[in-house]
């Protein structure tokens, strides 16, 4: 008897199964081919905190590192070169499934410098250098969906680069942001360039939003009163909302006449994309950011716990569109309680930059203590 792989059930309900993490010794090891042969694995994504805890743990980078130094590559010099690599690597092994799906699937993602998620003209400079380096067909440049990111993405999309739209934590950016992508659409067929090549997907990060929203809840219900009850019955419910209004807003906008104007000339919606799916509150379900959105034409990129644990005992089922007047009335809810979600954003939204900047900056700073150990050391500040 054939063993279930709920994993690879979440391919019938249309939702394609990456995996959030990437490191020199998942390659080597040949366990991310066994990841994408036997667990139904089609994408990689990955950032400065992914590659943090890859380059400073272990060994395995060491010989790589050892060369770059003694030819006298500068910290970040060190630090692109075994990026690049790793991204390379992945999207060589991905590569049997873009080209099999026509390049709708089988993607890994490379982020630009969390340093410039404030400068347009920056991320568009990285970007493209990035771009440049890597050169396969199935990367995608990791974009953050700040404001100095809009305009980046849309000259980005309109180059001709497939784009990752990261650290979305509202509806009202994300709709920005689909907006910046279908801009850049038609800058490039205005320009008579061909768009059907070109592929962006928009990252909502879940379980950051429950955790904020969850320690305001928290606060009502500890003071008790008639706000408290509410309070409960909502706790741990504002990600799920806003990702299953997200999905409403992605039906409307990519079956709008705006985007059946780039359709004949063979556009492709901008995938909405679910990250940050590990649970953080150990009273929730070790897979809840899986089992609730599952449906047609979306992503799910987990860390390997959350792929494992949905691997030994998921039930999927196309939830994504079930209780859709629940999630509305929830975000409801929130504001008459008096939480107020676009403070929720820009606070999360803040803190993503430096959660991703943080690691990047400790990640150089380790680099430099190696060059030291052969007698040579540069600055490390941007």
């Amino acid at each position: 008897m054939i063993a279930r792989n709920p994993l690879q059930e979440l391919k019938m309900h249309g939702q394609k199964v990456w995996l959030d993490l990437l490191s020199q010794e998942l390659i080597s090891s040949g366990r991310l081919q066994r990841l994408i042969t036997e667990a139904g694995v089609s994408g990689v994504t990955s950032n400065p905190a992914i590659f943090k805890e890859a380059i400073t743990s272990g060994t395995s980078y060491d010989s790589a590192i050892q060369r770059l130094v003694e030819q006298g590559s500068e910290v970040a010099g060190i630090y692109q070169a075994i990026v690049i690599k790793d991204i390379q690597q992945a999207a060589d092994l991905l590569r049997p499934i873009f080209d099999q799906s026509g390049g709708r699937d089988g993607f890994v993602s490379l982020e630009v410098s969390p340093l410039l998620a404030h400068d347009t003209k920056g991320t568009v400079q990285e970007a493209r250098e990035l771009w440049s380096l890597v050169q396969r067909p199935n990367l995608l440049i990791k974009v953050p969906g700040t404001e100095a990111g809009i305009p980046a993405i849309r000259e980005l999309i309109a180059a001709g680069l497939n784009i990752n739209v990261t650290l979305l934590f509202s509806l009202e950016r994300y709709q920005t942001v689909a907006q910046a992508y279908l801009s850049g659409l038609h800058e490039r067929r205005e320009t008579g360039l061909m768009i059907d090549h070109v592929r962006s997907v928009a990252s909502f990060f879940l379980s950051r939003i429950d955790a904020l929203v969850d320690e305001q809840l928290d606060q009502l219900i500890e003071a008790g009163g008639p706000k408290a009850e509410q309070a409960r019955q909502i706790r741990g419910q504002t990600a799920i909302a806003y990702a299953k209004q997200a999905y409403q807003m992605y039906k409307q906008i990519f079956s709008g006449d705006e985007f059946n104007k780039l359709l004949c000339y063979g556009a492709h919606p901008q995938s909405l994309l679910w990250a940050s799916t590990s649970t953080k509150d150990p009273t929730y379900s070790d897979v809840k950011y899986v089992e609730a959105l599952i449906g047609p034409e979306t992503i799910n990129t987990m860390p390997l716990a959350t792929l494992e644990a949905y691997q030994d005992h998921g039930q999927p089922a196309a939830r994504l569109e079930t209780d859709l007047g629940e999630s509305y009335r929830t975000l409801s809810r929130l504001s008459d309680l008096g939480i107020d979600l676009d403070d929720i954003a820009v606070q999360l939204e803040t803190e993503g930059v430096q959660k991703f900047s943080d690691p990047h900056a400790e990640t150089l700073q380790a680099l430099d203590r190696y060059r030291q150990r052969f007698g040579v050391s540069v600055s490390v500040l941007p």
